[in-house]
């Protein structure tokens, strides 16, 4: 046998704190009985009276409690082994923190509002691992493949446009640095990888990237955001606290989401999807449910564990038992 929530036990020190009661009841009756009855009158009125009876009444209550607080404690006994086996997919979230995802047609900023789509995303994950890649001029490892999402979150936390050291955006390297250090010589099957972006590619040959992904069996989900036709200015804080638009030769650069390159990326991928945000709001968690979540799954890990069958029940009807009959058992014997 074992208790499953054996701290739960702990409360068998009420008993002693019953008994007490009932012995001070007993003593209050006596001293009543004295207060308002001369001692033949007394033995008169408690001539019926069964002292046996009512021990049995206290005792029938005292052991209900003691079932109950058994029954707490999720008593198991019967082991069954039984094979437990872990399924999921690996999902790499491929981040853009290039300057133009400061621009603020998605509040706060497209960069923060990835964040924050990625970070609901993880809510609603179902034992899969998740990597995080940042990437501008530069791309780099946030977070390895891991099902640690408290770490991945710390990590997803700190990314700024600061957390690579290039600017730029060249979404090729970031593609190709998943295949080389995230996923390595693993097994290419079941896994995505998420790139969220406004698809502004600077020559790193993404499309190309994007094959290499496809001929390895890796699904490309591509969440494009940011205005597609006329493009949004870029603020920016400068080291003195003041903010600005980033300009080029005195004009004003304005982000455009770049839709057709994402298009064309998702193509050269088994099942790609291209998910054009633009600058409306999207929930990762229902792309997830909907696209990753019914996809099929590499098994994780198994191992044979034994399981109790919990008999909590046997003891919580034994004290409904005793509650039920403990009533209709009277004190007093027949004249």
């Amino acid at each position: 046998m074992i208790w499953q929530s054996l701290n739960m036990l702990n409360w068998l020190w009420v008993l002693p704190v019953f008994v007490l009661m009932f012995v001070y009841a007993g003593i209050m009756r006596r001293r009543g009985m004295a207060t308002f009855a001369a001692l033949g009158m007394q033995e008169r009125l408690l001539k019926n009276v069964s002292f046996v009876r009512r021990r049995w009444k206290q005792v029938m209550i005292l052991a209900a409690l003691c079932l109950t607080v058994l029954a707490l404690a999720r008593p198991a006994w019967n082991p069954v082994a039984r094979e437990v086996s872990r399924k999921g997919r690996d999902v790499v979230f491929v981040l853009d923190v290039s300057r133009s995802m400061l621009a603020d047609d998605l509040q706060p900023n497209r960069l923060e509002r990835a964040k924050i789509a990625i970070g609901d995303c993880l809510d609603v994950l179902e034992g899969d691992r998740v990597a995080l890649v940042v990437f501008a001029g530069t791309a780099m490892v946030r977070c390895p493949l891991t099902v640690d999402y408290g770490f991945f979150r710390m990590m997803l936390a700190d990314v700024e446009p600061r957390s690579v050291g290039h600017g730029g955006t060249k979404i090729g390297d970031a593609l190709r640095l998943v295949m080389k250090e995230v996923f390595d010589n693993q097994e290419k099957q079941f896994k995505d990888v998420v790139l969220i972006t406004d698809g502004e590619d600077q020559d790193s040959f993404a499309v190309q990237a994007a094959e290499a992904l496809g001929k390895a069996s890796v699904r490309l989900l591509a969440v494009g955001l940011g205005d597609e036709v006329n493009g949004t200015p870029i603020l920016v804080t400068g080291e003195d606290g003041s903010r600005d638009f980033i300009k080029n030769k005195g004009e004003v650069v304005r982000s455009k989401l770049d839709g057709a390159t994402l298009r064309e990326m998702v193509a050269a991928t088994p099942g790609g999807r291209y998910l054009p945000v633009a600058t409306g709001n999207f929930d990762l968690g229902a792309i997830y449910r909907s696209l990753i979540a019914t996809a099929e799954k590499r098994l994780v890990e198994s191992e044979t564990v034994e399981r109790y069958e919990e008999k909590y029940q046997i003891f919580l009807l034994g004290a409904l038992f005793l509650l039920l009959v403990e009533p209709f058992i009277g004190i007093r014997r027949a004249a």
